[in-house]
């Protein structure tokens, strides 16, 4: 994984090159959005995990903006919002609208109304619709977006912290044991 994040991150001076990302350059080109040190690729990890909770598009824009102006490791958080896709969303929601209704005390726990169906919609009327039912589920949901993004967030920076220790350690073993200590 590091060595991904090595190659992405010495790919950026080719992206900012690139017709129409020039005006980013500025942004993008800020060496403590790229560093490769523990605590910033966590950070970026737990706010990619946060930010992957958004519906859509706006998870990639928002942690990309939030990595820029916290400035934790970008490629980190970008990558970390994937866990989120078409598949895994619903599931997410359901998840999080349950833990709200936990939190706040309500008897329909693990119930939700049933989502609309792509069917022969357009896709706006059914963006439209999708967004309707989202409001219709009101401070459930938002609890428990909350309390999930959190939850993630704290998960992953705690494992990527644990991760990284390790292989330190083991490759510090390894070095010790190649040079013959003991």
């Amino acid at each position: 994984m590091r060595n991904f994040l090595r190659r992405v991150s010495d790919y950026r001076h080719q992206l900012l090159h690139r017709p129409g990302l020039g005006w980013l350059g500025s942004w993008l080109d800020q060496p403590a959005c790229w560093s490769l040190n523990r605590r910033k690729v966590a950070r970026g990890v737990a706010l990619g995990l946060c930010a992957g909770l958004l519906p859509g598009p706006p998870k990639r824009f928002s942690a990309l903006v939030l990595a820029l102006l916290l400035r934790v490791n970008v490629p980190a958080a970008l990558l970390a919002t994937l866990y989120s896709n078409p598949l895994t969303i619903l599931p997410l929601y359901f998840l999080a609208y349950s833990c709200g209704l936990l939190l706040l005390g309500d008897p329909a726990a693990g119930t939700m109304s049933q989502p609309p169906a792509w069917g022969e919609l357009a896709w706006w009327q059914w963006g439209r619709q999708m967004l309707d039912w989202l409001l219709a589920l009101g401070w459930p949901l938002l609890l428990g977006l909350l309390v999930l993004g959190l939850l993630l967030s704290t998960l992953g920076y705690v494992a990527v912290m644990v991760s990284w220790r390790c292989a330190v350690v083991r490759n510090w073993k390894n070095r010790k044991a190649a040079r013959g200590s003991c």
